[in-house]
């Protein structure tokens, strides 16, 4: 049985389970409510939620098992050598899951019945023919034994599909009848929902912290294997990036310093754009603007941060930097030869400063409003105008906060991706001329993931050592930026 059929019947017995507690609740008090001890939604609430939430959470542990599970026993009938290098068991164990998908297509669209798809031998009849016929390509030849662990990897999940059903619905029926069989008057409904909520709310904040957890021990682990196939200082020092994916390493160069140097030189062009710009937006909309002024202009600066980083990247490569080369090209206004390409640091740079705008703004307005008035009317007072109230009372009184905004949009700098790709170019390069193409760690990261490579060579492995020294910057970053803003906070509640 399908997950999505498990979650609808759990859905209709959480509503069934509701309304026949509440009527118990009710004629278990004679209908008269007020002989209750809570009211008749908590005693509905308490079943729905004795039905649902047990057997939710057997279903998302036994999806997220069962896979894990059958994958170590499939992968058991891999050769002593593809089992050694996970790279090559985790390329055979892609094919044995998609010919197991393409069989079961197969049998779903009436290509095959189940008995063929368990049956079917390879020379017998031909796999890549029959699959084919209901639209499942196959990426490689499918061997004897390939075809074997795909039909043992059908039947295992097939199996466990099964039980899963079984134990999802047992439970939830089970949770159903004991919250049914518990409700009477005098049962403390209101105190169990209570309960039953608080842990929801409790396992919800885990489910963020669990996330970052696995993301750091995935980063770990695959940066652990690369240095062990790459120096480290080789890695840290290296001045050049050259990777080769058919030298497995011993022919690649692949020196972070160029990529950081990208990273940190186009994120400080855009820092430069947007910095001056989203501050003395925020003073105007904080300290000048009239209500309906800001009414309309604060939503629409804020509009800046809902536009997809694909359509600010088209708009860098389309736009901005045909427009600069216009400007500083050899045949340009200026008749120099600064830019060759359209594609540059300045370029992405400069988009990515726009996009950057509305995170410098909307902190920094926020930032300033939140300095007491009695400040502002003190200096008014004393007889200053409004322009040195400003310079020498709000911005200095601000200035911890709109650090600690400058900060966050810098981390979000650095972990751009898709204005750079486009509108930076692909060159690893140390130089400081801001229109020559450069790239940075986030674009090389989809570079070497990107395509047929296998994880099991320090070229692409190298995808993981820079997302984990780029999550350790930006990780920096965000800890002493929160720490500002909290220092500022303390100051003025």
């Amino acid at each position: 049985m399908p997950a999505s059929w498990i979650l609808l019947i759990i859905i209709a017995l959480s509503v069934i389970g509701y309304f026949i507690a509440k009527q118990r609740a009710l004629a278990s008090g004679g209908g008269d409510r007020r002989v209750l001890h809570s009211l008749p939604k908590y005693y509905g609430t308490n079943a729905a939620l004795a039905a649902a939430a047990p057997a939710l959470l057997i279903l998302g542990i036994w999806m997220i098992l069962q896979p894990v599970v059958i994958d170590s026993i499939i992968s058991s009938n891999l050769p002593e050598a593809v089992q050694a290098d996970r790279g090559e068991r985790s390329l055979a164990m892609a094919d044995v899951q998609r010919i197991a998908d393409g069989l079961d297509t197969a049998v779903s669209r009436g290509a095959m019945t189940a008995d063929e798809a368990v049956d079917i031998r390879v020379g017998a009849s031909n796999v890549r023919e029959r699959l084919a016929e209901v639209g499942v390509a196959l990426g490689s030849e499918v061997d004897a034994n390939t075809l074997q662990m795909a039909q043992e990897y059908r039947a295992l999940t097939s199996t466990g599909n099964i039980w899963r059903a079984i134990a999802v619905l047992v439970v939830a029926l089970g949770g159903l009848a004991i919250a049914y069989m518990m409700t009477h008057k005098d049962f403390r409904a209101r105190n169990s929902v209570e309960r039953a909520i608080l842990s929801l709310l409790i396992a919800a904040a885990c489910v963020a912290i669990l996330t970052t957890v696995g993301i750091v021990f995935s980063l770990i682990f695959n940066t652990h294997d690369f240095f062990s196939r790459y120096p480290a200082e080789d890695f840290f020092f290296g001045t050049r990036w050259e990777p080769s994916f058919s030298g497995r390493g011993g022919a690649s160069d692949l020196g972070f310093l160029p990529l950081i140097w990208g990273t940190l030189f186009i994120s400080l062009i855009a820092l430069l754009v947007a910095v001056p710009l989203g501050l003395f937006s925020a003073i105007y909309l904080s300290e000048y603007a009239s209500k309906p002024v800001r009414s309309i202009v604060k939503p629409l600066l804020e509009m800046l941060a809902g536009i997809p980083t694909i359509v600010y990247g088209l708009f860098a490569l389309l736009t901005v930097g045909p427009l600069l080369l216009d400007v500083f090209g050899r045949d340009g206004v200026l008749g120099v030869n600064w830019m060759s390409g359209g594609t540059a640091a300045m370029t992405a740079g400069l988009v990515m400063g726009i996009m950057l705008i509305p995170f410098v703004s909307s902190l920094s307005d926020d930032i300033i409003n939140a300095v007491p008035q009695a400040m502002r009317d003190g200096s008014f007072g004393l007889g200053a105008t409004q322009s040195e109230t400003l310079r020498q009372v709000i911005l200095p009184a601000a200035l911890p906060g709109i650090v600690g905004a400058i900060l966050l949009a810098a981390s979000r700098a650095i972990g751009e991706t898709m204005i750079v790709v486009l509108g930076a170019g692909a060159a690893a390069s140390l130089s400081l001329n801001p229109f020559e193409a450069m790239t940075t760690v986030t674009a090389k990261i989809v570079s070497q993931l990107t395509g047929d490579g296998e994880f099991n060579s320090p070229e692409t492995l190298v995808a993981f050592a820079l997302g984990m020294t780029l999550f350790v910057i930006t990780l920096a970053l965000n800890i002493v930026a929160l720490w500002i803003v909290r220092r500022y906070r303390e100051q003025y509640e």
